[in-house]
């Protein structure tokens, strides 16, 4: 039996998913262990600081925080859309009889139409997940809003921490999800394209997530000075009281005076 094209999709395609999948195990195996090393350890380190901080201002000063929060929700609910618009797309491509068109003698594999149904069923499940997750960060996002700007409430740091980072990991894993959909895609002008993407795309992913840079130890906040801060408050309100009342009990000597 002679070499045919259709063993290229045998071969190619799930060498090049095992690739992608070895990478993602990888990056969630130093994660979990070497936090430090990737570049979502570091900016999750980041993240819980900044959230300790703008827990410690007065909530009427926390509109800052608000604006970087309500950023990460328009970009959250932006990538949902544009997720869902191509997942609508790609499910009236496959509805539809244009797909033939991906027969043609140019694709070097297998151009079957039960290989090309099985393409655009995987490109549709990508981005349907990558929707899904993009909404799941919009949602933890809404989430630290409404706990940064209650007003008088002491809610732990833990949990506003805990809802940011879990923001953070659906963004990260709605962005692998496109990535996956962006080798599918290539998949249906053939193995090839799909196999050679996937090493080009680890390779640059790799350098990416790779982080160089020592976590910066931030300094704990400071009692003594926050204390220090309201005792000078405290003692400028007491001298204005003070020099208020000067005049008052002068004025009611020199009455008193006059009298005798």
């Amino acid at each position: 039996m002679g070499w045919e094209e259709e063993y290229l999709d045998l071969i190619l395609v799930p060498s090049g998913l095992l690739i992608m999948f070895g990478y993602y195990l990888y990056l969630l195996y130093r994660c979990l262990k070497h936090t430090d090393t990737t570049v979502i350890g570091y900016e999750n380190h980041i993240k819980r600081t900044w959230i300790e901080r703008m827990l410690q201002v007065e909530p009427k000063d926390r509109g800052q925080a608000i604006s970087v929060i309500g950023s990460n929700m328009s970009a959250a609910t932006s990538m949902s859309s544009i997720s869902l618009t191509l997942s609508s797309l790609i499910g009236a491509w496959v509805g539809s009889s244009s797909q033939n068109i991906f027969k043609s003698g140019f694709i070097y594999g297998d151009t079957s139409s039960s290989m090309i149904s099985i393409k655009y069923i995987s490109l549709l499940a990508c981005f349907l997940l990558a929707f899904a997750c993009f909404v799941q960060s919009a949602r933890y996002f809404v989430q630290v809003n409404f706990f940064i700007s209650m007003p008088n409430s002491e809610i732990p740091v833990k949990y506003v921490q805990k809802a940011m980072l879990r923001g953070g990991v659906f963004w990260s894993v709605g962005l692998r999800a496109l990535y996956l959909a962006v080798t599918l895609l290539l998949w249906i002008f053939g193995p090839i394209p799909m196999f050679v993407s996937s090493v080009i795309l680890v390779v640059i992913m790799h350098n990416l997530d790779t982080n160089s840079n020592p976590l910066h130890q931030f300094q704990p906040a400071n009692k003594h000075n926050l204390l220090k801060k309201i005792g000078e408050e405290i003692s400028a309100v007491a001298r204005a009281i003070e020099h208020h009342e000067r005049p008052n009990e002068n004025g009611s000597s020199r009455a008193s005076d006059s009298q005798h």
